[in-house]
């Protein structure tokens, strides 16, 4: 069978499919790296945690091993699990007289995406960790040529990078410049950090030599992390949460994920008649939905509230507000933490399949660009933002919530779509519109991906509109509140995975605003 496939701006591709397997991630180097998985026999799970892996080394200002995760994979017979690796407050923290910065030692919460991605490898997994990790050890030791964005977003963090002398080492030359696009980047410590990973595995970091140097640093930084700590650190098991959109069921993650706004979004717009309305009411019911939406997003922790978010009732109690494409003026009126409010979100997802049906959505993320900015003399990568109040104010043993949502839609014939964004606030925006894209106005997958977005301010909305985005609307007819953003990947990147059951292919997607690629086998 002929494999499709086309090309983005930056000549990756950007959409193939494939009978064997498909891996759609944030960078090219990553994606091969899980195709080369496949090729040796590992499943789509391997193929993940590899290109996870390669990620953490070639896009370092979006996650690495330093900082959170979260997944969710569907087994060949249906089965759907999660996996919480998010970063989780340590036992000393007091949320009354710990520091609030946005970034610093001070900020560095207990690492979890070590963790998650060797869980995911042992129980799902058909390699030995060591194989699986081999290229993200190569690029890290032996270097790997740095793409403009990464380059651009290092950058941006210059200023704080030369505030700490272990991230000054890493991230600049040796003349205290940024690498430049297309310079060889080496990390020859976070390699070693690596290597005892891939041969130790959780223990390898969690304890020992790596752990020790960790907690040192740290504390004597102002940090709070201790041994033990690191040392009860465990992936867990995440709750499933459930919904149907127009026959297809959705599984998707509950906190520290958002997945429940996420089947909320959607609940409320399967009462809405999608495919028969303007592009115009179309980007006014999807602001309206997200802006009420998103109110709820403080309430997820409360059981009775979270029931009420999930149930189909209280969907269509809001799209009968709603129905008349009018703005109900309603501000937000949650505390809004930096998260939230953050105008550029960070964070990478990738998605991967097989042709033995199993099925991973994967997001990982340091929080804002670069993290804490933080990197330990010899160890190599960035620490997460996790306290000081971006993500809220926690507990100790609390793990931190964010926009977060990995998703899989199924259908009973095997059809099944694996999706997830990195974003920031803009992560279940982005993906309940590629979805509806998918199932509501029968788009292929590459078209659901290149066709523009929305996100709304409280009444502001703010349109997506640079080169290859195209709207059906009339200028007369815009209102006042409607704001068209020029600069692309400002509306969540989506990667994802798609079943199709007319042609029995694996489809995938990479988003064109961002330096990534899709691969098939």
């Amino acid at each position: 069978m002929v494999v499709s496939s086309c090309k983005n701006k930056n000549n990756v591709l950007q959409f193939t499919s494939g009978e064997n397997g498909v891996v759609s991630s944030a960078h090219p180097l990553a994606s091969e790296a899980g195709i080369k998985i496949l090729k040796k026999g590992g499943n789509a799970f391997d193929a993940a945690v590899a290109s996870a892996f390669v990620l953490s080394v070639v896009e370092p200002s979006m996650s690495g091993i330093g900082g959170r995760l979260q997944a969710i994979i569907k087994l060949p017979n249906g089965e759907v699990k999660g996996i919480d690796a998010s970063t989780q407050v340590p036992e000393k923290y007091n949320s009354k007289t710990h520091p609030k910065n946005t970034y610093g030692y001070s900020t560095i919460g207990i690492p979890g995406v070590v963790a998650g991605l060797v869980e995911i490898n042992e129980k799902y997994g058909k390699l030995p960790l060591n194989v699986v990790m081999r290229d993200a050890i190569h690029y890290a030791e032996n270097g790997f040529k740095i793409l403009p964005g990464e380059s651009y977003r290092q950058s941006m963090a210059k200023s704080v990078i030369e505030k700490f002398s272990g991230t000054k080492k890493y991230f600049l030359n040796k003349n205290g410049k940024n690498f430049r696009p297309g310079e060889l980047f080496i990390q020859k410590d976070l390699a070693k950090t690596l290597k005892v990973i891939s041969q130790n595995g959780k223990s390898g970091f969690y304890e020992g030599e790596i752990a020790k140097r960790m907690v040192e640093d740290i504390q004597s930084k102002g940090g709070i992390i201790t041994l033990d700590d690191l040392k009860n650190y465990d992936a867990k098991e995440s709750k499933i949460l459930r919904g149907n959109y127009r026959g297809y069921d959705v599984f998707s993650l509950y906190l520290p994920s958002y997945g429940a706004i996420t089947i909320e979004i959607l609940n409320i717009m399967s009462y809405f008649a999608v495919d028969q309305i303007s592009e115009l009411d179309w980007v006014n019911m999807f602001s309206d939905i997200f802006k009420v939406a998103y109110l709820d997003r403080s309430k997820q922790m409360n059981e009775d509230s979270l029931k009420l978010i999930l149930s189909k009732d209280y969907a269509f109690k809001l799209f009968r507000s709603l129905k008349n494409f009018e703005s109900n003026n309603s501000n937000m009126t949650n505390k809004l933490n930096g998260e939230w409010l953050s105008k550029i979100g960070h964070t990478t997802h990738l998605s991967a399949s097989d042709k033995e049906g199993n099925v991973i959505a994967l997001t990982q993320t340091i929080g804002p660009n670069m993290g804490s900015k933080v990197v330990t003399n010899g160890l190599g990568f960035l620490y997460a933002v996790t306290l000081g109040g971006y993500l809220g104010d926690y507990k100790p043993g609390d793990r931190a919530n964010s926009h977060i949502s990995p998703t899989i839609l199924t259908k009973k014939n095997g059809f099944y779509l694996a999706i997830g964004a990195a974003g920031g606030s803009r992560i279940i925006t982005s993906i309940t519109q590629v979805i509806s894209n998918v199932i509501d106005k029968k788009m292929g997958l590459d078209d659901s991906l290149e066709k523009g977005r929305i996100f709304n301010v409280n009444d502001t909305v703010e349109l997506e509109n640079h080169d290859g985005i195209l709207w059906d609307l009339d200028k007369k007819t815009i209102p006042n509140n409607f704001i068209f953003i020029g600069s692309p990947a400002r509306f969540g990147r989506i990667h994802a995975v798609m079943y199709d059951t007319i042609d029995q292919q694996i489809y995938g997607a990479a988003d064109p605003d961002w330096e990534g690629a899709v691969y098939s086998y």
